[in-house]
């Protein structure tokens, strides 16, 4: 089994296609780990061209002529990453144990029990050949942080050549999972959005997901869950076939980045104490299926279960929260995602998006339903996409051209289309036109506005990066989407990288607004704020199953916040806002209690 220490126990998610896709290179040398979005080829053969000439790498274009283009630059680009982040690697040990300067300032950014941290700083108190010592520490306990990547598994179209629809491992999320799979990296691929029973059964074709000789996985998986449910349902169906999964990445339903993906009133909390009760089911019901899988593979089979950890990312802010993840849940890591939108170390955000995100207040991030996929999908109000999309509307020119079709997913005329897409929005706002006449003012302009809210992300969650490096943008301005969670609006300033780690590990403060609620007080108010909006805009038919639906996620609700009343009247850990948070609970009870589920009125 690999012995790779872990320097740092927090993590950098995926956010957005561009505010990640360089992370690895710019902070991969320091021990700290970030997720690389694969979803957009055409982002990422620009990148590997923006890349090969800074580092002075030879670049050969691979163009959408070449047959296997999308998992052939994903698998060039994912390369060229690794082999920047092994050089600045190389280079930054040279540098830490030549300057004492430089080696102290990387010390400080170390979380106090680390044991590489405590080991560095032995050696400098015995301060005996200095140089030498530090070097030779440095080679067998320093690693850099990993390169993984995400793959969106809702987003897996069909593609065709010539009007011919291509085999299914030419789909999306195929062709990004082949591109992962044939590269260099001994590292992770993030499974997010749920199930997706064909490209799970893909990871088959690749031998690098399974444990070799020495129970040593070249390639992990990780999985993005909301719940334990969906873990045990999951890591069996992959255990089945002789996979195993690595990690369960646990993110807030609904105080995170990007797509939310809401729990039926399931709150974080809850969640965590499952997972830290039932653990050792989710190893021993995987290992069992793996083992029985891999015999018949007639493949080596694990005499022991593999390592599997549990980490948990959404809303968290403060080193206290980040602490009590570690020590009351145990878990192995924690994500920490929005603040370093503000990070230009360690993020790709143009200076416009950058100042936009500093400047925004709780009112200005929310939960909008621009997203195609039908997901609600956390963004802020005020970005350079929201004023070219309105501009459209206004002259009539509602839609995106949709030049990447990547979120081209809609059957609902036949042939694959985006909802974003102008072709889209001229059916479906020509159809609306036709009946204006029946309709009154108000339900009109609610309906136009919820043809035309859908945003090109394709494009908006890619320019970012663009405008950041000077990198020509062709075709229709979308301008740019970003996608961070509700915690923004406690964070005012930009910041250096190792203010944020410092933040991190509780040696500094870069939060603005200490009033900040505890991260689950913010995501039980986006619970009950949830519930209400869905039954205020609720428009269909009402059915008896949609009724239900709604009294298990308030009934949820109540459950998970008794859970929180006993947790925290009976814990040492936040004990400054205890009182506040037990008020807050309070408060949450009377307001759910006001949330009326309609009644189904019999005819």
């Amino acid at each position: 089994m690999s012995t790779k220490k872990q320097i740092h126990n927090f993590h950098i998610p995926v956010m957005g296609l561009a505010y990640t896709i360089d992370s690895p290179i710019r902070v991969a040398k320091y021990g700290i780990s970030s997720v690389v979005s694969i979803a957009d080829d055409d982002l990422i053969e620009k990148m590997r061209a923006f890349y090969s000439k800074k580092f002075d790498v030879p670049y050969q274009e691979i163009t959408q002529k070449f047959h296997d283009y999308r998992a052939e630059r994903i698998t060039s680009y994912l390369n060229l990453v690794n082999k920047i982040v092994n050089e600045k690697f190389e280079n930054f040990k040279t540098e830490l144990a030549e300057s004492k300067l430089a080696l102290a300032n990387f010390i400080a950014m170390l979380p106090n029990k680390s044991e590489i941290k405590q080991g560095l700083e032995s050696l400098i108190e015995d301060g005996i050949e200095f140089k030498e010592n530090i070097k030779k520490y440095l080679e067998n306990n320093l690693s850099p942080g990993d390169i993984d990547v995400n793959i969106m598994t809702k987003l897996d179209k069909d593609n065709f050549s010539n009007n011919e629809q291509l085999p299914v491992e030419f789909n999306d999320a195929h062709a990004a999972l082949r591109g992962f799979a044939k590269s260099d990296l001994t590292s992770s691929v993030v499974l997010s959005a749920g199930m997706n029973p064909r490209l799970f059964s893909y990871f088959e074709n690749f031998t690098a997901f399974f444990p070799d000789s020495n129970d040593v996985l070249k390639k992990k998986i990780i999985l993005k869950v909301s719940d334990f449910r969906s873990a045990m349902i999951q890591g069996n169906y992959l255990a089945k076939k002789g996979l195993w999964v690595s990690e369960y990445r646990i993110e807030s339903g609904l105080n995170c980045g990007g797509h939310a993906f809401a729990t039926e009133g399931y709150l974080l909390g809850p969640i965590l104490e499952e997972f830290k009760q039932k653990k050792e089911q989710l190893v021993e019901s995987a290992h069992g299926l793996m083992v029985k899988a891999l015999g018949q593979k007639e493949m080596h089979v694990p005499a022991t279960p593999m390592d599997l950890k549990i980490t948990v990312q959404g809303g968290v802010g403060t080193a206290e929260e980040h602490n009590f993840l570690l020590d009351y849940y145990k878990v192995d890591s924690v994500g920490w995602g929005t603040p370093f939108l503000l990070v230009p170390e360690a993020t790709s955000v143009d200076a416009e998006t950058r100042k936009l995100l500093i400047n925004a207040n709780e009112k200005d991030l929310y939960l909008s339903h621009i997203s195609p996929l039908g997901v609600p999908f956390n963004t802020l109000r005020g970005t350079t996409n929201e004023m070219f999309k309105q501009r459209r509307i206004d002259d009539n020119k509602a839609g995106s051209s949709c030049p990447k079709k990547f979120l081209a997913l809609s059957k609902e005329f036949g042939a694959n289309i985006c909802t974003a897409s102008k072709k889209y929005q001229d059916i479906k706002l020509a159809d609306l036109y036709a009946q204006k006449e029946l309709l009154s003012k108000e339900v009109f302009d609610k309906k136009k506005f919820d043809i035309t809210e859908k945003s090109c992300l394709c494009v908006g969650l890619a320019n970012a990066a663009y405008l950041e490096n000077d990198i020509k943008i062709s075709g229709q301005s979308q301008g740019v989407i970003v996608c961070p969670g509700p915690n923004m609006a406690y964070f005012d300033k930009e910041v250096s990288l190792s203010e944020m780690v410092k933040h991190i590990y509780g040696h500094a403060i870069v939060m603005c607004d200490m009033n900040r609620p505890n991260f689950f007080i913010k995501e039980l108010k986006m619970y009950i704020d949830y519930l209400i909006n869905e039954i205020r805009n609720f428009s269909n038919e009402l059915t008896a199953g949609q009724i239900k639906k709604w009294n298990a996620f308030k009934s949820n609700l109540f459950e998970g916040i008794s859970f929180y009343q006993t947790f925290f009247s009976n814990t040492n850990y936040f004990e400054n806002n205890i009182k506040d948070i037990l008020n807050q609970l309070e408060n949450s009870i009377s307001e759910l209690n006001r949330v009326e589920i309609p009644e189904l009125k019999l005819v």
